[in-house]
């Protein structure tokens, strides 16, 4: 069975750097576009950085300039750095990846099951 297993999440201080990683565990006939998503307590989910095939990025305004998402296809992983972190940051980060298992399967979407990102003195 397919799944995405994140890690790198914790405790950080203010304008500290955390990287998270997201990788694909089991077989994969494709990977489309991957994500990441975070969800502060009583907010909905949003979405942080997107990252295409092609290597197209796309950030929510709100962390541009400090955060990098990037994808390696040879280890079917994504990552996230972030730097400068502020306390609005605050918040379980979810991967999100785009898949196909096996050739003539309908695509679909995958996530992770979330890593907690505290930024905090």
């Amino acid at each position: 069975q397919v799944q995405l297993v994140e890690s790198g999440g914790g405790l950080v201080q203010p304008g500290g750097s955390l990287r998270l990683s997201c990788v694909a565990s089991g077989r994969l006939f494709s990977i489309y576009a991957m994500g990441w998503y975070r969800q502060a307590p009583g907010k909905q989910r949003e979405l942080v950085a997107g990252i295409t095939t092609h290597n197209r990025t796309t950030y929510a305004d709100s962390v541009k300039g400090r955060f990098t998402i990037s994808r390696d296809n040879a280890k079917n992983t994504v990552y996230l750095q972030m730097n400068s972190l502020k306390p609005e940051d605050t918040a379980v980060y979810y991967c999100k990846f785009g898949v196909r298992v096996t050739f003539g399967s309908v695509p679909y979407e995958l996530w992770g099951q979330g890593t907690q990102v505290t930024v905090s003195s």
